[in-house]
């Protein structure tokens, strides 16, 4: 008797219809994994109720909202960041430089658009269409969502953004129009967190950029438990401070 296949059912969430558990989510045999559920909305709500339990949006324009958990995750302690030595040097030339700064949230709408513009390899879109913008813009708003940049001579070239709940952070993309940019941009945020005690900065999935960076997989179990005390810890004022840069020699 020939075996009935049985492919795995979605959840279709309703706006405030809470997250299935993580456990649920797809796995590799799927062509999907990681993939939980689909639906609900993008409202501020929605959204940090997504983050609290490692969930995330990521969709293309046309399809509904998919939400996802990955099993493993990518995350980045910033005690292990490699300060690799070509990098050390390059900002060390940034910082040297009275014309150069880093600034914390002073143009949040033009760093998530520039990164929603930037072209990827093996990417023939973009997930962050103007639907995500805008939810992020209200994140934002809220003191939520928070971008990290570089600025040259008075210049936003290059820069991230994410999400700050409690004591953990969350990436989301960057950009950079100059070389090691958006490291340097990186570079900032693991310092404001090594100096305000944040264990890890989840970065979602794995990629061979931020594994040459000192990041890596942890198990979905490791991460919700972290996610569970960290969201609940008191966030940091978002800000920064050159001081931070004193735990740049902390880094190897």
């Amino acid at each position: 008797m020939t075996p009935i296949s049985r492919e795995p059912v979605l959840p279709w969430l309703q706006p405030g219809q809470p997250f299935p558990p993580v456990e649920q989510a797809w796995g590799p045999s799927t062509g999907a994994s990681g993939l939980l559920a689909a639906g609900a909305d993008l409202e501020p709500a929605t959204l940090q109720a997504a983050y609290r339990q490692g969930i995330f949006p990521w969709y293309s324009e046309g399809q509904p909202i998919l939400w996802w958990s990955p099993q493993p995750r990518m995350v980045l302690s910033p005690g292990r960041f490699r300060m690799h030595r070509s990098l050390r040097k390059s900002l060390q030339r940034f910082l040297g430089d009275a014309r150069n700064e880093i600034r914390f949230d002073s143009a949040f709408e033009q760093v998530i658009r520039r990164c929603s513009g930037t072209r990827r390899r093996h990417q023939a879109g973009t997930w962050i269409t103007e639907e995500m913008i805008q939810a992020y813009l209200r994140l934002h708003a809220l003191g939520v969502a928070h971008s990290v940049e570089t600025w040259l001579d008075g210049e936003l070239v290059a820069g991230l953004y994410g999400l700050s709940i409690g004591r953990a952070l969350f990436g989301e993309s960057m950009f950079t129009q100059v070389s090691d940019g958006s490291k340097w941009a990186l570079s900032a945020l693991v310092v404001f967190a090594l100096e305000h005690r944040i264990e890890m900065i989840d970065c979602q999935q794995n990629t061979a950029h931020l594994a040459s960076l000192g990041g890596q997989e942890i198990p979905r179990r490791e991460f919700s438990a972290w996610l569970a005390k960290a969201t609940t810890e008191p966030t940091p004022r978002w800000e920064f401070n050159s001081v931070y840069w004193k735990h740049v020699s902390r880094l190897g």
